[in-house]
């Protein structure tokens, strides 16, 4: 069924170019849209009246973390963390290691609606479950369609948890990416040995893709890779090829010197800023000086409001960055331009966002900036279309029963936290 918009407040997401137009959507994988002067008389497609509303392209996300959705609200680890490593080891390699098949599918379920109530429809995701590692894409990409959102998944390969779950991890991603397009995920260099970043490059050449993997997090990644290695980080995933790749991406890219970040800068590869996640870690800052223009916003798992991401970006950044309306404006949108120029399939034009925004001020070209940071908010979406379909009308999902996914959801994460109180942090 085609879906138009009438009456629509269309802003070229590119130009910022404002046009008031009907709308008709071209449905399916990178479909496209069409401005017309009059809906076609007796059609029996829908129309959406969006008489006073702003259209404009949907939202995407560069860095999410669907395995950490059921963890809103659960109980303290048994150990207090008293740095970056020991919130990995006491919280969130915790709990990734109690995932099973029934928590993946409600964490990657829930994901999938919050992004898309809140405008999100792409999702780039980095996953991990060492005890649930074969078939877990799969999970999550069905549950990503299921709802309406298009996704490109990555395994977090590591050897933390041993050589044999890192062979899973290399497994499941090699089996995924037969069918499916996605990335090489990898967690960490200080995680990773030679021989499995070895693997995972030559994976990641082999199926035509890329490396998505943290880097520079916190400190404790350079002092390990420099204790080990007698490199940098960058230096380190540069001379194994990672930066070679296009389509790779490096999350975080907190303490990086001069030089790696010329490294970067030289390459073709993108760099993910997450400062929502950085504050909360207490890890340290973003600085985009040197690093190029191949900047995207992601979530790191703390939601799914990109919108959010955006305003916290440039606030942190008044005092940590060089950054002004323009640049976060395009690191909000630099996602679609990453998915674009490495031919990715679910970001065509036909996604789109309705929102009403009932601003008492002008809005125009000249200062839609202004309004989308401080006054664009994801409550406002109204109407979401992914791939041409209409996936939340009225700010409900039509895709799925929220209602029942939600309490789904909720069982799967008291399974969880119960699950979590029996593992032992220091294994």
């Amino acid at each position: 069924m085609t879906t138009y918009l009438k009456n629509a407040n269309f802003i070229d997401w590119k130009t910022l170019e404002f046009k008031t137009s009907s709308i008709k959507i071209e449905t399916g994988m990178n479909g496209k849209i069409e401005f017309i002067n009059e809906i076609p008389s007796g059609t029996q497609d829908e129309i959406i009246d969006c008489t006073g509303k702003l259209v404009t392209k949907s939202f995407a996300c560069g860095h999410h973390h669907v395995y950490s959705a059921l963890s809103r609200g659960m109980g303290a680890p048994k150990k207090n963390p008293r740095n970056f490593y020991e919130i990995l080891k006491y919280v969130w390699w915790t709990l990734d290691k109690c995932l099973d098949k029934e928590m993946i599918e409600a964490s990657a379920l829930a994901t999938a609606i919050a992004s898309a109530k809140n405008g999100v429809t792409f999702v780039i995701d980095h996953h991990a479950s060492p005890h649930f590692v074969d078939g877990s894409l799969e999970i999550i990409a069905k549950a990503f369609e299921k709802v309406g959102v298009g996704h490109l998944l990555c395994y977090e390969i590591s050897d933390r948890d041993g050589y044999d779950i890192a062979e899973q991890g290399l497994a499941e991603t090699e089996s995924y990416l037969k069918k499916y397009q996605g990335l090489v995920g990898l967690h960490a260099s200080f995680t990773i040995s030679d021989d499995t970043l070895e693997r995972a490059v030559l994976l990641a050449q082999k199926y035509n893709s890329g490396l998505h993997i943290h880097v520079a997090e916190d400190k404790y990644d350079q002092e390990y890779c420099l204790r080990n290695y007698n490199q940098r980080v960058i230096e380190r995933l540069n001379e194994a090829g990672v930066l070679k790749f296009s389509k790779s991406i490096l999350g975080h890219c907190l303490h990086l010197e001069e030089k790696e970040k010329e490294l970067i800068k030289n390459s073709n590869v993108w760099v993910v800023q997450n400062s929502e996640s950085n504050l909360n870690n207490n890890v340290g800052y973003f600085n985009s000086r040197g690093l190029g223009d191949n900047i995207m916003l992601g979530t790191d798992g703390m939601h799914s409001d990109m919108l959010r991401s955006a305003k916290s970006a440039f606030y942190v950044g008044q005092g940590f960055d060089s950054i002004d309306y323009p640049g976060v404006y395009q690191r909000f949108r630099n996602v679609h331009k990453y998915l674009s120029t490495n031919c990715f399939s679910g970001d065509g034009d036909n996604n789109l966002v309705v929102m009403d925004y009932d601003t008492p001020t002008e809005i125009n070209q000249n200062n839609f900036l202004g309004h989308f940071l401080f006054g664009l908010e994801s409550k406002q979406v109204q109407h979401v279309i992914s791939q041409g379909k209409v996936i939340v009308k009225d700010k409900k999902v039509l895709t799925v029963d929220e209602d029942e996914i939600l309490q789904f959801a909720r069982d799967q994460g008291l399974k969880l936290w119960d699950k979590m109180k029996t593992i032992d942090v220091d294994e």
